[in-house]
């Protein structure tokens, strides 16, 4: 659960960075008003933009949560770990991905990485402390579940398409500002057209956010319906209560992560459209259905 925040965070932060260094190198000129060709321009850049989050996700993960990834086995429940996580993905089909504990006092875990074969599964100290070895293998499921779904090229290509709606959009108002409220009559762009296009793309990317949030809760059902069946629906209903019950316990994951782990923040009202996760009650009502 926890990769989305951080993709998100990469990809904006490559998206206004390319967005300033065309600007400043005036290559934005050279798109004028052939919706066509801009289109065509911003689909490039978005889907770089996209791409770049996507294969820098890993290493992005191991360093924002401090992540040490376990080579020897020097206890036997890291011995443990790596062969229940050898099962699980044998079990989905995958390749073994790299395994890691973060030190995290809060129950979280997550998987990342380019590829399906090529991924990384990470689990919280705290989570390893408390859940019994059923739970723990369930919340490992869930993520293998993410892995094996494929859900971090999903989110590439969707991010990849909003990040292309975003810069055409932006680029459009900020012409329209530029030519039709401020006139400027001149052949290049100026400053309204600057100043306007960032706001727009501003604005623009946190409503594309939200429609990646709400990719973000419909996977995790079915990242706990892959948990269920790999770990058993029991095991996976354990897991989301002893998560419930430790709702108040803050969730200290870096803000890049949270949409990567298990354990997702609440939001109300309107900030509700930019959870990661649908309620744990939701979820768990989703398992029982199940059967």
């Amino acid at each position: 659960m926890m990769r989305i925040v951080l993709f998100l965070a990469t990809n904006l932060a490559v998206l206004l960075i390319a967005s300033v260094t065309l600007k400043l190198l005036g290559v934005d000129r050279f798109t004028g008003q052939n919706y066509g060709s801009l289109l065509i321009f911003c689909a490039v850049f978005g889907f770089v933009g996209s791409f770049i989050s996507l294969f820098m996700s890993k290493w992005m993960a191991k360093m924002s949560t401090g992540t040490e990834i376990i080579t020897q086995p020097r206890t036997r429940h890291e011995q443990w770990l790596l062969q229940t996580v050898e099962e699980l993905s044998r079990d989905a089909g995958i390749k073994m991905p790299e395994v890691g504990i973060f030190p995290a006092y809060e129950s979280n875990a997550f998987a990342t990485g380019w590829n399906k074969n090529d991924a990384l599964v990470a689990v919280s100290q705290g989570l390893l402390e408390r859940f019994s070895p059923d739970e723990v293998k369930a919340v490992l499921a869930h993520e293998i579940g993410h892995v094996a779904n494929g859900d971090m090229v999903t989110l590439a290509m969707i991010q990849g398409v909003v990040n292309t709606f975003v810069m055409f959009f932006a680029r459009i108002f900020g012409n329209f500002v530029d030519k039709a409220i401020l006139k400027n009559e001149g052949e290049g762009h100026g400053i309204g057209y600057i100043v306007a296009t960032i706001f727009a793309e501003l604005v623009l990317g946190i409503l594309a956010s939200i429609i990646v949030m709400w990719f973000s809760r419909r996977r995790e059902f079915k990242a706990d319906d892959a948990g269920a069946r790999l770990a058993g629906t029991g095991a996976m209903i354990a897991a989301l209560e002893r998560l419930r019950a430790e709702q108040g316990v803050p969730v200290h994951m870096p803000s890049s992560m949270t949409a990567f782990g298990i354990n997702g923040g609440l939001k109300n009202g309107l900030a509700g459209l930019l959870m990661t996760h649908p309620p744990l009650e939701d979820r768990i009502e989703a398992l029982r259905r199940r059967g």
